[in-house]
């Protein structure tokens, strides 16, 4: 089974965390592990979650970044979730989750807005 992360570490002292394809029951330990992982070997001052090839993520998987989030909390860390899918922006507002993960709903209109104006450029 190939691993649902990649874990990197930026020059700024960044750690980044991309998740790959689905996160559900079978995998969303594996998730939480690879976040608190990168908050413990290497202190970052922020843990960016990029779920730009992210396919599909259910309640453990969001579970798992609440886990992500409290492990960088521990660490005094920013936990920030980036490039989410609309749909799972979407859970995230309903959530409540949005502001917790370091985003905003106006961070999603204002990629929408570009996306149109580059599209119509």
């Amino acid at each position: 089974m190939e691993h649902p992360t990649e874990s990197s570490l930026g020059d700024d002292g960044t750690a980044c965390v991309a998740v790959l394809g689905e996160i559900d029951f079978t995998n969303a330990d594996e998730v939480a592990q690879a976040l608190r992982d990168a908050v413990a070997d290497w202190s970052p001052p922020e843990l960016r979650v990029d779920l730009r090839a992210a396919t599909f993520i259910d309640s453990t998987g969001l579970g798992a970044l609440i886990e992500g989030y409290r492990a960088a909390a521990e660490h005094d860390a920013r936990f920030v979730v980036t490039n989410p899918s609309p749909s799972f922006r979407q859970v995230l507002t309903v959530t409540g989750l949005c502001d917790l993960f370091g985003m905003s709903a106006a961070d999603g209109r204002a990629e929408q807005d570009e996306s149109v104006s580059a599209a119509g450029a």
